[in-house]
């Protein structure tokens, strides 16, 4: 028992080093835009830390989970002698145990890994009905007008797992009524706890909508009431949303 969990610490300690190691480039050299960055560090530096941590790993379990105990050889007390004193040439010798704490922390820690890479890994984040596109549209109060390029206006949708940005298409404007209004369309591929989508106008403060749709959501009917952003938002601005199946 002693050599798996002795392994279990060791692997333990190289994710530990090789991820920790690959963070601490990452922070240091910053952020670029293509991820190269973050990609030499984790395949090219990581792994160096991963070996520090797989012997620092085996070390720890060695020095802190397993236990010594002296205790005296069996039959080396002579008869005769008095109880509670060792006589001069007795001999101990060395047991040893697993440190119960140490191991039991080994154990939680392995299996929350374990769970977690199950939940990410072998149940698929993707949702159940494949890739599925979010419609947006969104309508502006009487008298506030939209700016006059769709590069100033930006929709972004949080899954949790994923960003994406919505696309506007070349007819993306228009009315209704008196009130302009627009359209866009996003992906939406994984399972999430929840969904949120952002607009971002020249001149506006940033309005943030949450999306009341399950983790693995079906279509709906058609579009949402419209709604109002989430806190106290000023521009009234008001968004509504339908949700399709590519497949």
């Amino acid at each position: 028992m002693r050599y798996i969990l002795g392994l279990l610490s060791g692997l333990l300690g190289m994710l530990a080093g090789w991820f920790g190691l690959a963070f601490l480039v990452v922070s240091l050299a910053g952020h670029d835009q293509d991820g190269g960055i973050a990609m030499g560090a984790f395949f090219n530096i990581g792994p160096i830390g991963g070996l520090v941590g797989l012997i620092a790993g085996i070390w720890l379990f060695a020095k802190i989970g397993v236990v010594r105990e002296g205790a005296p050889l069996p039959n080396a007390v002579p008869s005769g002698a008095l109880p509670g004193v060792e006589p001069s040439g007795v001999t101990a010798q060395q047991r040893t145990r697993i440190s119960r704490p140490v191991a039991v922390a080994i154990l939680l820690i392995v299996g929350g890994l374990a769970f977690w890479g199950w939940y990410e890994f072998i149940r698929s984040p993707y949702l159940t009905h494949g890739f599925m596109t979010l419609d947006l549209q969104f309508r502006l109060p009487p008298g506030m007008n939209l700016p006059p390029s769709n590069d100033e206006v930006r929709v972004d949708v949080d899954e949790v797992h994923g960003h994406a940005i919505a696309l506007l298409s070349e007819n993306w404007r228009g009315h209704d009524g008196d009130r302009q209004g627009f359209l866009a369309t996003a992906s939406l591929m994984y399972k999430a706890s929840h969904r949120s989508v952002s607009l971002s106008l020249p001149g506006v403060p940033l309005e943030i909508w949450r999306l009341d749709l399950f983790s693995d959501p079906d279509p709906t009917p058609g579009y949402s009431p419209w709604r109002l952003a989430s806190g106290t938002p000023a521009t009234k601005i008001e968004m509504s949303f339908r949700l399709r199946a590519d497949r």
